[in-house]
């Protein structure tokens, strides 16, 4: 069994001490218990302070390994995931991708989001370089996503057979999707384990 667990360094010790109950119940019962505690940095700083008071039952069941989630850090990875729009079909079983819902007159010409990745790569970097931002260039999903957003609802109006959005429309999707205002608002470079 899995279970995700977001926001996990807000949890305190009692919810841990749950999490811990939970495993143990779920064994009894021969069911594999596989947490993932999904979070901030801080969330290692909790592992610590556990490991430090002795509450090694809670570490061994629930934080054994530790593996950093990172942002969008190059063009293939931009690439990955535009690829998720245009072939994920929703609702599942049919022929309509998110790129095809918008566009769908460009879409059933051969036009897809993925052929943008480049363009939408160095529009990124482009943004990250003009606000002088340090460290290199890795976006987090949410701002990618709104990015993407921004564009697609954007086409939908200019949609056509050969339709392909401007690079001053992924340049504008850039510039509000949150990217830069997020990186000042935190003042530092994303967080790596």
């Amino acid at each position: 069994m899995l279970l995700f667990c977001d926001e996990a360094q807000r949890y305190n010790e009692n919810e841990y001490e749950w999490l811990r109950d939970v495993h143990d119940v779920l064994d009894r019962q021969q069911i594999k218990l596989f947490t993932f505690l999904v979070g901030q940095e801080e969330l290692l700083a909790q592992k610590t302070a556990l490991q430090v008071a002795g509450k090694t039952q809670i570490v061994a069941r629930l934080m054994v390994d530790e593996l950093a989630f990172y942002g969008i850090r190059n063009a293939q990875d931009v690439a990955t995931c535009l690829n998720g729009y245009d072939q994920t079909a929703y609702p599942e079983g049919t022929p309509w991708s998110f790129t095809r819902f918008y566009v769908p007159e460009a879409f059933d010409a051969g036009y897809r989001l993925v052929s943008d990745a480049r363009q939408l790569w160095q529009t990124f970097e482009a943004a990250h370089h003009k606000a002088s931002l340090s460290g290199s260039l890795e976006i987090p999903m949410e701002s990618f996503a709104r990015a993407v957003e921004i564009v697609l609802k954007e086409s939908e109006i200019m949609d056509a057979p050969g339709y392909c959005p401007e690079p001053a429309l992924w340049t504008h999707a850039v510039h509000h999707c949150g990217y830069i205002q997020s990186r000042h608002a935190t003042g530092r470079v994303l967080a790596t384990a």
